[in-house]
């Protein structure tokens, strides 16, 4: 099946094929491409068949979330115009995700949050603790031992942090993300690589570490599970995580089309 994760800087799109030991899925390719609000129905139909090729005519379902209304509303026209003979979901409120929300709105929750938990919840076991590395946020999102999403956390994205500092200091400059020689940095380059790499890495561990305390257990029972794709950047940084699951979302996705289907 194919799976579209469209959030606000990047979509993900993954072909998934459940796996045969378990829960889990196996990811047989995947792509990364920039989320444009501008992009039609017909637009996106011609980049999904573009980029999946030849490997278009075994997919037997589709399935999308979307943190973007205005895309969101474009993907479900392209599903209704040019995939109506497969199966295809939108996941949004009211479709069935097989995770309560214990929140004091469910419905404004980001899908994509909800299908983090799921898979966490389904994979990992609870209590779970996701930390979504995106461009834009990085979300913290939270399940408990009876695998009830409870709640969480957002905090600006490392791109988002890199961006405003661009803007607003007048001797600041845009930057490569990478780990920097050291946390004292020698030049502004280091120096602003050392404040989002460590800065972020301390972040992510301080609440951690709170939502620990706040659920009451000890935190050798917590699947702490770090997903996105800048995580690689900030993972080997911090002590509190578990797992790295790069596909987390599609997975989630995965789950939540076959539940529906």
């Amino acid at each position: 099946m194919l799976a579209a994760d469209i959030g606000n800087a990047h979509t993900v799109l993954g072909l998934l094929e459940p796996a045969v030991d378990g829960p889990g899925h196996d990811v047989l390719a995947h792509w990364r491409v920039g989320t444009d609000e501008r992009r039609t129905a017909d637009e996106w139909a011609v980049l999904l068949r573009g980029l999946v090729g030849r490997h278009f005519s075994e997919i037997d379902g589709i399935v999308l979330c979307s943190t973007v209304p205005g895309v969101t509303q474009s993907g479900r026209e392209m599903l209704g115009r040019h995939f109506a003979d497969l199966d295809h979901l939108v996941v949004e409120p009211g479709v069935r995700t097989g995770i309560p929300v214990l929140t004091d709105n469910p419905r404004e929750v980001g899908t994509d949050r909800i299908v983090n938990s799921l898979a966490a919840a389904t994979l990992f076991g609870g209590p779970a603790i996701v930390v979504d590395f995106g461009g834009t946020a990085t979300t913290f999102d939270v399940v408990n031992a009876s695998g009830q999403y409870v709640g969480g956390a957002i905090a600006p994205g490392i791109e988002v942090s890199l961006d405003a500092l661009g803007r607003r200091g007048a001797q600041l400059r845009q930057v490569e993300l990478i780990r920097p020689r050291s946390v004292i940095a020698k030049n502004t380059v280091e120096a602003l690589q050392s404040g989002l790499v460590f800065g972020v890495a301390a972040q992510v561990e301080g609440l951690v570490g709170r939502i620990i305390d706040e659920l009451g257990v000890e935190p050798d029972d917590v699947s702490v599970i770090a997903t996105g794709y800048l995580a690689s950047l900030v993972f080997d940084e911090c002590d509190c995580f578990t797992d790295h699951s790069p596909w987390l979302t599609l997975a989630g996705l995965e789950m939540v089309f076959r539940r529906n289907m």
